[in-house]
């Protein structure tokens, strides 16, 4: 079976996002097929073994094994990395091996890490617990904060770190001014994107280095596959990343990174809609409890920041009750909704960070990130909002709110 070279770059370089979502990667067999091959193959055979020892010396193009290469997760890489802008991209096989793969890749001993305090709890693990065992340092900010980057940077600061949206508090960085801070001072900016992916925000257009996900998330956007992926530049990735990747083995499987192509063909429609969707719910919810934590609402403190970063809020946000046991109350009272500590599905799903997602983390770091007992985080899906609204209600007001 002979596969066809990729594409021009000179002419994808002029589609717009839509196109690149649907077509962008594509490389087909002699047969072909409209939709992308799924290749399930471990290993890969050569004419001759002068091919085998070329492909192994880097003399000569081609597959070697699926650790390394292969063409269904190949195709993945180049969509992805044209959706963000970047030169090129790397899959791993879940969002939390792009994000260990994107930092120790980079790091060693005496290297110092300054990242953002509010994260997603496993990320936090990553800087709190993880990085210190190489005696790598992390200093936590909040990155809220720019000027909080400015003033932990030491001579061995390597890298920032952080989310934005912030995973569940939906705090938002200025990534113009981050990056810049960064830049400035030779520190690559590691940008966790998943709540946004590049249909709402490219941070590479900020400044960003690195753009890390958990495509998981909404670029399958329907529960069904792990997934990850780390856009930078040709030579981050060949260079830094590859033989991290190689050697430790995260690898996406080929079926998986085929889920993910389906995927990304609906992302720009899903994402929109689940975004207008989230908008809808966020306004109802807002005066009937405490406190409302949705960038695309005027009452977030950092609404123009990510009106300006972002070309749609996204369908997830978070709000908070009193105490652990209304926000068990309201979970248990949801008959649409479904409790799932997922998000980026096409169904709306509702969780308690504090006893799941953020389990792990101490109370005091919990309370230090800004994940109280009452926080509730919500990912809105493609439902009729009239129908999630109507759920919503009754679950409040059997919670008492």
């Amino acid at each position: 079976m002979k596969r066809t070279t990729g594409q021009d770059r000179s002419v994808t370089a002029h589609w717009r996002p839509a196109t690149r979502a649907v077509r962008g990667g594509t490389a087909r067999t002699e047969y072909g097929e409209t939709s992308e091959a799924l290749f399930l193959t471990s290993g890969y055979a050569y004419d001759c073994a002068g091919d085998a020892a070329a492909r192994f010396a880097g003399e000569q193009a081609g597959m070697t094994y699926s650790r390394l290469q292969n063409p269904t997760v190949e195709m993945l890489e180049q969509r992805i990395a044209l959706l963000e802008g970047a030169e090129a991209c790397r899959a791993t096989a879940t969002g939390m091996a792009a994000m260990t793969a994107a930092l120790l890749c980079q790091l060693e001993t005496g290297d110092h890490v300054v990242a953002g305090r509010a994260a997603f709890g496993s990320c936090r693990w990553l800087t709190d617990t993880l990085l210190p065992k190489f005696g790598i340092a992390t200093t936590i900010v909040d990155a809220r904060d720019p000027q909080a980057f400015f003033d932990a940077v030491r001579p061995e600061t390597k890298v920032f770190f952080f989310e934005t949206p912030a995973n569940p508090t939906m705090d938002i960085v200025d990534l113009a001014a981050v990056c810049a801070i960064a830049r400035e001072r030779g520190i690559r900016t590691v940008v966790d994107n998943a709540f946004a992916t590049p249909a709402l925000q490219r941070p590479m257009e900020w400044g960003a280095d690195i753009v890390a996900y958990s495509a998981t998330k909404m670029m399958d956007g329907q529960g069904r596959v792990l997934a990850g992926a780390i856009c930078g530049t040709e030579d981050f990735i060949l260079n830094t990343l590859l033989p991290f990747h190689r050697n430790t083995g995260p690898t996406l499987s080929a079926f998986n990174a085929w889920v993910v192509l389906k995927g990304l063909e609906t992302l720009d429609l899903r994402i929109r809609r689940q975004s207008e969707n989230a908008l809808a719910v966020g306004r109802f919810l807002e005066g009937r409890v405490p406190r409302m934590l949705h960038p695309g609402l005027p009452s977030h403190p950092q609404h123009n920041l990510a009106m300006r970063q972002m070309d749609a809020c996204g369908p997830i946000f978070a709000f908070e009750v009193a105490d652990r046991t209304q926000a068990h109350a309201l979970l248990d009272g949801l008959g649409l909704i479904d409790i799932s500590n997922n998000i980026g599905d096409s169904r709306s799903l509702m969780t308690h960070p504090s006893s799941t997602t953020h389990s792990g983390v101490a109370a005091e770091k919990r309370e230090e990130m800004g994940v109280t007992e009452g926080l509730l985080r919500l990912n809105v899906g493609l439902e009729d909002p009239a129908d999630l609204i109507e759920d919503l209600g009754s679950a409040l007001a059997g919670a008492g709110l």
